[in-house]
């Protein structure tokens, strides 16, 4: 039987200076196992490319212009399914910030190769049982919205999200830590992760690991009820059908 060769792990480079950028790919390129999936240059970019990329491992910099890598570092730790954070700065004075956003490295700048190698490995074994999570639970889908607000670009996990609201222009994100609100319409949020939103309204999206049952009152309107105790949203009759049929191939019994 002939061994599968496991996938290279991504690995995105966020630095405002190009030079660091290019010695940080030349190395990955010569470590086994790797490979660069992308670029940023400031903390906004940094936490829109996580979204957008998913990468595996993030060569984050500290000091970049706008949101700066400690704080981009602390907004992607707030995610279920972080990529392993490594910092790579001419500073050593963060270090102790460091491990209060888990980072899995630090390493000062100019970056050795094999200090480098050192840090991906152990990137590796600090996210093995995240992995092992990931693999169990199979299809579902576990990326981010990067949402621009006036605070910066926010991430919000899209299994963490309770239900989508549609309200003329704009979309409200409810999630499990507030709310958000978005430029992003049902639709685009629909065809995008079909696996997790499941469409209840015109006006309404609902999470599906969110759903817990589907209800009908006495004169004949049908609710969804979320479960933890979240509340009901209201389910129209064109998808009540859908929904229904959603519960028969996911819930037990």
């Amino acid at each position: 039987m002939t061994a599968t060769t496991p996938p290279l792990r991504k690995v995105l480079i966020a630095d405002d200076e190009p030079l660091a950028r290019d010695r940080l790919r030349r190395l990955i390129q010569d470590i086994p196992g790797y490979r660069v999936c992308g670029e940023a240059v400031d903390g906004d970019s940094t936490l829109r490319q996580v979204a957008e990329l998913a990468p595996d491992i993030l060569l984050l910099d500290i000091r970049m212009p706008g949101t700066d890598g400690m704080d981009a570092a602390a907004t992607i730790n707030q995610l279920d399914h972080p990529p392993a954070i490594i910092f790579c700065t001419a500073y050593d004075h963060y270090a102790i910030k460091a491990f209060d956003v888990s980072a899995a490295a630090y390493l000062l700048k100019p970056v050795r190769r094999e200090a480098l190698s050192e840090a991906l490995a152990r990137s590796g074994q600090v996210n093995r049982v995240q992995q092992q999570t990931l693999a169990a639970r199979g299809a579902e889908d576990t990326g981010q919205l990067a949402i621009k607000t006036h605070r910066g670009t926010e991430l919000i996990d899209i299994g963490a999200i309770l239900y989508c609201e549609a309200d003329q222009k704009y979309v409200t994100i409810h999630h499990t830590r507030g709310e958000i609100v978005s430029d992003y319409t049902l639709k685009e949020l629909e065809q995008c992760h079909p696996k997790s939103l499941l469409r209840i309204h015109r006006h309404t999206l609902v999470g599906v690991s969110f759903i817990q049952a589907l209800t009908r009152d006495g004169q004949g309107h049908s609710s969804v009820v979320l479960r933890d105790g979240l509340g009901q949203l209201p389910v129209s009759r064109r998808h009540a059908s859908a929904v229904r049929q959603w519960l028969q191939e996911h819930q037990p019994g």
